[in-house]
């Protein structure tokens, strides 16, 4: 399935890549779980992920804390906050990571949002993502520390799909944004 998805990402032209990371992030800052957040854990996308770039941009101008992570040497990732399109740095496997001091792995329990990468998402909200593990990382830190942050994964349109494989530690998202919908799941609990 993960072939598959980024075989078709693969093939989508720049400016398809544009508009929909325009209308992602006029999507999601109507949502109200975002409306209403402090701090914002989100990730900078890279290559032809949905952007998030307008949207972190239009979080921070508008007062919300973003933090960004920095993928660690084992995997696991650390957060820093965003200052802006200027503070990004070039970092290992080509991601852009922000050049403010880390704040620690646990920075994340701050959030009252996530923004997650992913794949796909089935219609139990529970989400593939690239296998790296860094993500269940953070998610399994946050539910072992008994943090409820709102899940949100940023996808195209296709990728919102009736089953994706799903593992014993795998959480369930609150929401999916797309270009075109803001979809729902049911109650968002650990599986």
């Amino acid at each position: 399935m993960r072939e598959r998805v980024l075989a078709v990402r693969a093939g989508l032209p720049p400016d398809d890549l544009r508009v929909a990371g325009a209308a992602i992030a006029r999507r999601a800052v109507g949502l109200p779980e975002l409306a209403a957040a402090r701090t914002v854990a989100a990730y900078v996308s890279v290559g032809r992920e949905p952007s998030t770039r307008e949207l972190i941009d239009t979080l921070r101008d508008r007062g919300t804390r973003v933090l960004l992570p920095v993928l660690r040497p084992d995997n696991d990732l650390d957060w820093a906050a965003y200052e802006g399109a200027d503070s990004l740095v070039r970092a290992r496997r080509g991601l852009l990571e922000p050049s403010a001091a880390a704040l620690g792995v646990g920075a994340v329990t701050e959030a009252d949002v996530v923004l997650l990468p992913g794949l796909a998402v089935d219609r139990r909200g529970l989400r593939l993502g690239r296998g790296g593990g860094s993500y269940d990382r953070v998610l399994a830190r946050l539910a072992g520390g008994g943090f409820d942050p709102a899940l949100v994964v940023v996808l195209y349109d296709d990728e919102v799909v009736e089953h994706v494989p799903a593992e014993p530690h795998d959480r369930s998202v609150r929401a999916a944004v797309t270009p075109s919908a803001l979809h729902r799941f049911p109650e968002a609990r650990p599986t």
